[in-house]
């Protein structure tokens, strides 16, 4: 089995005093070609939710429960209302936005279309995770190389970060989450992302599950923000392009 860091054998702290090498920028052609934008099988997350349900405790299967009967009566709870990011694992468990893949040496850069904030870094140049890391909404992520797989682990993940299921559906997750991720093409333009999630305070036990992305060419992500229609553009006494924010009761509920 090959296990090779993004550019050759490296320390973290020798790519950050040196800067990459020419060689090190040659070998990311040596890279599996994930150029393009990659959009979620919607379909598949939704039989995902049906065929492959997460081992919830007790008290989360019963949240999850009620979630999915006020989602299914039309009610559902908009759990992400409040223009915050969805996290990790979630963002990559369903979403219905593209994304794109940056290489550089040392560093893998997914790029998510949506809002400013779909931003993972996962670091390849042989670096651990920290001892006492700051704890965000996408974690902290390693990865290697084994063959054209990326394996990703990342931690230190916010506790009132959701694990969703649906955009209705989810629960926060109560801190402690491990996510390991296999990333491959099975196929030159289909992307599986396997996945075995580790929630020890809303999960019985770990879950794997898989999500499928298509390749798209000729495309580009645009930029998306959360809480730009919270405002309308007009024209500042001096003339200037403003933003003027939208009196609550014609925002809609």
């Amino acid at each position: 089995m090959l296990v090779v860091g993004l550019a050759g054998p490296m320390t973290a702290v020798a790519q950050a005093d040196r800067g990459p090498t020419d060689a090190e920028w040659r070998a990311l052609a040596d890279l599996p070609d994930w150029s393009g934008i990659w959009i979620p099988d919607v379909a598949d997350q939704r039989r995902q939710v049906r065929g492959n349900p997460a081992p919830w405790t007790a008290e989360a299967g019963e949240q999850i429960a009620s979630m999915l009967a006020a989602e299914l009566s039309g009610r559902p709870a908009g759990i992400f209302n409040d223009c915050l990011p969805e996290g990790m694992p979630t963002w990559m468990m369903i979403s219905h936005n593209a994304f794109e893949a940056l290489f550089t040496p040392g560093r893998v850069t997914l790029l998510g279309e949506s809002d400013g904030n779909r931003l993972r870094r996962i670091h390849t140049d042989g670096r651990d995770h920290p001892e006492d890391p700051d704890l965000t909404y996408h974690g902290h992520s390693v990865g290697r190389w084994e063959g054209d797989t990326l394996v990703v682990d990342t931690v230190a993940i916010l506790p009132e970060v959701y694990i969703a299921i649906t955009e209705a559906v989810g629960i926060r997750n109560g801190g402690g989450v491990r996510v390991v991720e296999r990333i491959s093409l099975v196929e030159p333009d289909t992307m599986h992302v396997e996945m075995e999630i580790t929630a020890p305070q809303v999960f019985t036990a770990p879950w794997r599950t898989t999500r499928i992305y298509q390749r798209a060419r000729g495309f580009d992500i645009i930029e998306g923000v959360c809480l730009q229609g919270n405002a309308v553009d007009q024209l500042g006494e001096d003339g200037s392009a403003i933003f003027v924010p939208v009196m609550p009761e014609f925002q809609d509920n």
